[in-house]
């Protein structure tokens, strides 16, 4: 497997957390994958011979390019060959507005929107291996809707106290970082993004953790409860099993084993 990031320009870096590439061969096996919650939203682009989706017991192929919400749990995806993703990786209370769709946290939505209209350049160019233009082309796109968007100040800078701190960070505190009432903040960020501060809070908490275990298997996870802001060890299990389906002390030896796709709302988007 081969994984790249990509700094977003300066005037995507409020909506846009970072733009990356991943690319996985199997041969002519079928290789399955697990992506696990984290607190961004993810608009991703495949090539190859498709990308599936684990559902209801089968396996749902999935339009390119889809777009990936805030996951409550783990999702299991699908793909034979080789199977090469563009993401762009997004902050939820902006990715909504961004792209100038209704925001929502449920179900499989299908929209026509002009970023589809990426999917064959982007084609072209992955299958002549140059990634960095292609996600140049990426780049170029959303700086040019981004241009078209009013970012909400408040939402920002709510987002930005949410992830100086990690998720450790009350409503009320957050609330104050935007110079809102908790009233205004609330409604607002559900609106923009689906979720609640206290839901997003607490996936961006909980990634902390999941990045540590995954880094640093052997991490005492009673000291990361105290470090991050739970109540205590039984705290942070009941939330990491919330989101994973699984322990900390599980998940730290499948860390051990193998490498996750670190990252159920899909959104797929389509040509007009």
């Amino acid at each position: 497997m081969h994984h790249q990031e990509f700094e977003p320009p300066e005037e995507l870096r409020d909506t846009i957390k970072c733009f990356w590439y991943n690319r996985r061969d199997s041969g002519d096996e079928q290789m399955s994958f697990e992506v696990i919650p984290d607190g961004y939203a993810e608009i991703i682009f495949h090539f190859g011979s498709g990308c599936s989706i684990s559902h209801n017991d089968g396996l749902h192929l999935l339009p390119s390019p889809f777009m990936m919400g805030l996951l409550n749990q783990p999702v299991h995806f699908s793909a034979k060959n080789c199977l090469e993703i563009i993401g762009i990786r997004c902050f939820p209370w902006t990715v909504f507005d961004l792209l100038g769709l209704p925001s929502g946290k449920s179900g499989v939505h299908v929209f026509e929107h002009p970023v589809a209209q990426l999917q064959t350049r982007l084609n072209t160019l992955v299958q002549a291996g140059t990634i960095d233009e292609a996600v140049a082309e990426v780049k170029e796109y959303f700086l040019k809707i981004r241009s078209q968007v009013d970012v909400d100040s408040m939402l920002f800078k709510a987002g930005t106290a949410m992830s100086k701190a990690k998720g450790s960070i009350p409503v009320s505190e957050v609330a104050t970082a935007a110079h809102a009432t908790v009233r205004t903040l609330e409604r607002k960020f559900k609106q923009s993004s689906g979720y609640t501060v206290k839901d997003v809070s607490g996936l961006m908490r909980f990634e902390q953790v999941r990045n540590q275990l995954w880094h640093h298997p052997e991490s005492n996870i009673a000291a990361l409860a105290v470090e991050l802001g739970y109540t205590d060890q039984s705290h942070l299990s009941r939330e990491f099993k919330r989101y994973t389906g699984t322990t900390p002390a599980a998940f730290a030896r499948k860390a051990k084993k193998g490498k996750l796709l670190l990252g159920s709302d899909f959104v797929a988007f389509v040509q007009e």
